[in-house]
């Protein structure tokens, strides 16, 4: 079921790169979250949004950046080292994409996320959304553009 705007975000607990367990809860009354679903950790496509994300600063006092794959958290601790990716990154590897599924962003025939984002304000509830294809990359200019309507 797809999530709708105006709706209660699914609330999840998922690990971070330092194998660190991460709620969408650790945030409500504290931080918008910016929570963005990729396909997989370095390659081109999605390594550039997240690099992206890194230099336009997103994560910040008021907001949240959490960004998901269904990669290891091992494998998500190496790529942020390699990319000097100073957000959180989420593992939804097990139950496999289970947090995706949950955000209606998971693509089952290929076994991983598409890429998906979701402003989250507050009160946990989801203010704007974009979905795109696996292989279209999202503009970080829309993100700022969802917050700032917050």
């Amino acid at each position: 079921m797809p999530i709708e705007i105006g709706q209660p975000a699914p609330e999840f607990t998922l690990n971070n790169q330092f194998g660190a367990p991460v709620s969408l809860a650790d945030y409500r009354a504290k931080k918008n979250v910016v929570l963005m679903f990729y396909p997989k950790a370095f390659t081109g496509t999605c390594t550039g949004e997240l690099n992206d994300l890194t230099q336009d600063h997103l994560d910040s006092d008021d907001t949240v950046v959490l960004a998901v794959s269904t990669d290891t958290d091992a494998t998500l601790k190496a790529f942020a080292a390699a990319e000097g990716i100073d957000f959180q990154l989420l593992s939804d590897h097990w139950p496999h994409g289970a947090v995706a599924m949950a955000y209606d962003a998971f693509l089952p025939e290929r076994g991983f996320a598409t890429r998906a984002t979701y402003v989250i304000d507050k009160d946990g509830i989801v203010r704007w959304s974009v979905v795109n294809s696996p292989g279209e990359a999202r503009s970080t200019q829309d993100y700022k553009a969802a917050l700032a309507a917050l």
